[in-house]
């Protein structure tokens, strides 16, 4: 047994398995955590001999999380958009302020603008924002740069913050996010000579975990994206996509064809495209802060999703123009107050499901041989995580097996 193994005892454990009790709540709980690996978990009572020995952390009753994941996010960027927060006040819808030559492509200067330096100074306080909130792990997307260098400037920025602070970083290329200015009403041309080969040149310096794409009338048809997806299938990269979030285009169906990890946003999705996903086995990721701030009324099909048994996730979605929203904590009260999903439910989709929307299988969960990724509350039941609104009750975090 390594010499930084240790025990925390006496706490409220949700450790988030599926199965017939709510949040796999194990009260009087303890956890011994051996390296960066969760060793054991289970009643304080049940505890083997061979820990007896260990140091042992009182949690004096605290609850015990997987530590939360935000596995959607444009956390590297450019600028600010708060004038197009005043035109759609002013009544201006997202895809009019996009048309107009706002949105994306606004942000798209900024951060052309930018050097390397600049992103990653604006992105920290943001990730550290996270950080406090019991995020471990969170995915960061290129798509704000349009064009060779930037896209590839920003997936360096996202690889760099997971060395400027404690956080795993997970990159995923969105360079068919938009049509830049230079290729308007060209985005075949764009995909071809633009998106493709900055694709093949971020994945060829290791900077690309998944590829996504932005499947929408005021970004790109089916046909389009799916060049896309051959590309990353070609290179070895799992695939997601923002699809049915302003109109239903059939890109969840392409998605699950192609064996995507997830689809983000899904508001007009059907029925159809929900039994693509469950059989594609793929994440439904659900971005209610862009939902909120678009003053979206068309849901998700939540009730859907779970009859087909389609995981559900939540991420924050932060971007400076549709969510630019930094608390995962926040994201969670509105998955329950705007989509009605359970307190339980969104627990689960930022660890266990936010974990699987990223492909990976050893954390989201606490069990034994998971990553010790863990955020302890001050709190006496889970529920309580996305019930608050505007306080963070986080005591500590547990990063790797390290405070």
């Amino acid at each position: 047994m390594g010499e930084t193994a240790r025990i925390l005892r006496n706490g409220a454990i949700a450790t988030m398995q599926q199965g017939e009790d709510a949040y796999g709540l194990i009260d009087k709980g303890a956890l011994v955590i051996e390296g960066n690996r969760i060793a054991w978990v289970g009643a304080e009572a049940d505890l083997p001999d061979v820990y007896a020995d260990l140091y042992a952390e009182d949690l004096q009753g605290r609850l015990v999380t997987p530590a939360l994941i935000d596995c959607h996010t444009h956390i590297v960027h450019g600028g600010d958009r708060a004038r197009e927060f005043e035109m759609r006040l002013n009544g201006a819808s997202y895809e009019e302020i996009a048309r107009a030559g706002g949105g994306i492509i606004s942000t798209v200067r900024a951060t052309r603008e930018a050097s390397e330096e600049q992103l990653l100074a604006d992105a920290l306080p943001r990730v550290d924002t996270l950080i406090g909130e019991g995020v471990t792990l969170l995915e960061i997307k290129s798509g704000y740069g349009l064009d060779m260098e930037t896209e590839l400037r920003m997936l360096r920025v996202a690889r760099r913050i997971a060395d400027e602070r404690p956080v795993e970083v997970r990159t995923s290329f969105l360079g068919a996010h938009a049509v830049p200015a230079e290729y308007k009403d060209r985005a075949d041309a764009y995909i071809d000579k633009v998106c493709i080969p900055a694709l093949r040149q971020a994945h060829a310096e290791g900077l690309v975990d998944a590829v996504d794409g932005f499947c929408e009338g005021i970004a790109f048809d089916v046909a389009q994206m799916e060049r896309v997806f051959i590309e990353a299938k070609s290179l070895g990269l799992p695939v997601k996509l923002h699809a049915e979030q302003l109109s239903n285009l059939g890109g969840t169906k392409l998605a699950a064809d192609y064996g995507a990890l997830s689809s983000d946003h899904i508001e007009y999705l059907d029925e159809d495209g929900v039994k693509a996903m469950a059989g594609a086995g793929a994440v439904a990721v659900l971005l209610p802060g862009a939902f909120y701030c678009l003053r979206e009324t068309q849901v998700p099909p939540i009730a859907l999703l779970r009859e087909h048994e389609v995981p559900m996730a939540l991420a924050t979605d932060i971007n400076p123009g549709s969510s630019p929203i930094n608390s995962l904590l926040l994201t969670m009260n509105m998955g329950c107050t705007l989509f009605r999903m359970t307190p339980e439910e969104a627990l689960a989709g930022t660890s266990r499901n936010a974990a699987k929307a990223l492909g990976l299988n050893d954390r989201g969960i606490l069990s034994a041989d998971m990553r010790a990724d863990l955020a302890i509350w001050d709190v006496k039941h889970p529920a309580e995580l996305s019930y608050r609104i505007g306080f963070n009750p986080l005591h500590s975090r547990i990063f790797g097996g390290r405070s």
